[in-house]
């Protein structure tokens, strides 16, 4: 049963409407053939891809058969097609070439962010590697030396599959989890050379050519205060491998393709990155870039949900009529959608405001802006995805729990992006804390404002309120505030886009009523965009 559009980009009302909106002329007119070209991929080439890497996924490689330790993570050469489809589309490149961003400025991360959406979807989670990979990029290029700038960002941001590496993360470690001042990983300065000791727990794309660390150098406080950012080599210059040891590829829920590892460092060779006391400081570029990524995966999940729900229900009979026939259907798959387009556009503000910081061009507001609203994006979209997968599952009956079909692993996957790159608890405080720095409150309830957000002024008093209640009394509210932030922005960006057409006015008020039931006639405007789903 063929499930997919021809097309997942041609077939995405919400994504071509925003772009239209959102980009200059001259902008979209450079990207759409790209996206184009990566929708057909994704809709045929890319989940077949993904399959394969599921049914053969990573395996540790820990000696050779002559006894030599060598610590090799193999990925199946499907993870290699993977690979190479990403570095020609400039997944973790785009936002780093010089040209593209002299002519576009900062719409580049706007078309990026879309080309990295329609690519995520069944891909076995490779956008991990190019999340990570996209974020020490960013690192590199604003605090890396001269020899890390010239030796290693060229080929984080390559084109060529031949020349391009991933990057990983090392942050957690199993005593701290999100409490990263807890981290025990000991910087010590040997014959001249910066070396790594200690144990990291939770380390994905553990096969990656290079890692961006956090380590405790000797003598150094406690606390976040006292690490340093160190880029740790695979591959030493002579073409050794480096001093660590990969004790165990991780069993998990999801994300099974992509290889997570527990890591001892004994004496690995690192480079220091930045200032040595500025370590943790310095990651914010990177929280910033992989928190985005989380939203787009959320995004992009939730919609390819949706799409296989929605040709699922064009083919399959239940009581004399199609799926897409009966009213409770249409509504289930109508409700999909809307809230797949509302974390869309949150989405793709985020990646606009990210642009414009990169580009030099961000107002103070706006900044302040994105500094709140990068957590708040993380923590809504996650939760809307797993939610969103639940409930596409549920549209295939039986067969959607059933792994052959490839529906379960929709979920499975959803399910770690509450936990990457900061659970919805730690978000959430983080959400309390930034929201009491100087001007963030003013500049985020004015771009509610700016916006018509109906629910700007229910979000200002509860905000009041959680100010006023105290440490403990606060901290329990947290949750309650994020959300109530999150929703208030959202309907925001729904109203603005209101304003664009039928569907999109469509879209804000079955969202702003999505406590009422769908109306029936909107089914074919909101989920297929006025017209039969392409290619089903």
């Amino acid at each position: 049963m063929q499930l997919l559009p021809a097309n997942t980009y041609l077939a995405d009302p919400a994504l071509r409407g925003l772009l239209r909106a959102w980009l200059r002329p001259p902008t979209l007119d450079w990207a759409e053939p790209q996206l184009t070209k990566l929708g057909e991929l994704a809709a045929t080439d890319l989940p077949k891809l993904g399959e394969e890497c599921e049914r053969s996924p990573a395996w540790l490689r820990p000696i050779e058969p002559w006894g030599q330790r060598v610590d090799e993570v193999v990925y199946p050469e499907s993870w290699k097609r993977l690979a190479a489809v990403a570095a020609r589309f400039g997944l973790a490149g785009l936002p780093y070439e010089p040209e593209a961003l002299r002519r576009f400025g900062p719409e580049v991360r706007v078309v990026h962010s879309a080309l990295c959406y329609l690519f995520e979807p069944q891909t076995a989670t490779y956008m991990c590697p190019v999340s990570m990979t996209d974020a020490a990029a960013r690192v590199l290029s604003e605090f890396g030396s001269e020899p890390l700038q010239r030796d290693v960002l060229p080929h984080l941001i390559s084109r060529d599959p031949d020349d391009s590496w991933t990057a990983g993360q090392w942050m957690t470690e199993q005593q701290g989890g999100s409490d990263v001042g807890a981290n025990e990983v000991q910087a010590r300065r040997e014959a001249g050379a910066w070396r790594l000791y200690g144990r990291k727990y939770f380390c994905s794309n553990v096969g990656g050519e290079v890692v961006l660390a956090l380590a405790r150098p000797e003598g150094a406080g406690p606390g976040t205060r006292g690490l340093g950012l160190f880029l740790v080599p695979r591959l030493l210059p002579d073409g050794g491998r480096n001093l660590y040891r990969i004790d165990r590829l991780k069993d998990k829920l999801g994300t099974r393709a992509m290889a997570t590892a527990e890591v001892t460092l004994e004496g690995a060779h690192a480079e220091l990155v930045g200032e040595l006391d500025r370590g943790f400081l310095q990651m914010t570029p990177m929280l910033n870039i992989t928190r985005l990524h989380n939203a787009i995966a959320a995004a992009a999940g939730m919609r390819r949900g949706l799409q296989l729900a929605r040709g699922y229900a064009a083919q399959r009979s239940a009581f004399g009529r199609l799926l897409e026939e009966q009213p409770l259907q249409r509504q289930v798959l109508t409700q999909l959608a809307v809230q797949a387009e509302a974390t869309l556009l949150m989405t793709m503000r985020l990646a606009a405001l990210l642009g414009r910081l990169e580009c030099g061009v961000a107002s103070e507001e706006e900044r302040l802006v994105f500094r709140l609203g990068s957590s708040l994006t993380k923590l809504y979209t996650a939760k809307q995805a797993v939610a969103s997968a639940s409930e596409a599952l549920e549209c295939f009956g039986g067969a959607g729990y059933m792994e052959d079909t490839g529906i379960a692993r929709l979920l499975r996957d959803a399910q770690v992006l509450p936990i990457w790159e900061g659970t919805t608890n730690v978000l959430s405080l983080d959400t309390l804390r930034v929201l009491g720095k100087q001007g963030v409150d003013e500049a985020f309830f004015s771009e509610l404002e700016r916006l018509g957000s109906p629910g700007r002024q229910k979000a200002a008093d509860l905000a009041a309120r959680v100010a006023g209640a105290g440490p403990d009394g606060s901290q329990r509210q947290a949750r309650q505030l994020a959300f109530a932030l999150s929703e208030a922005w959202v309907g925001g960006l729904l109203t603005e886009a209101a304003g664009r057409g039928e569907r999109e006015s469509a879209v804000a008020e079955l969202w702003l009523n999505r406590d009422e039931p769908a109306a029936a006639d909107r089914f074919e405007l909101v989920v297929d965009g006025g017209g039969a789903a392409v290619g089903v």
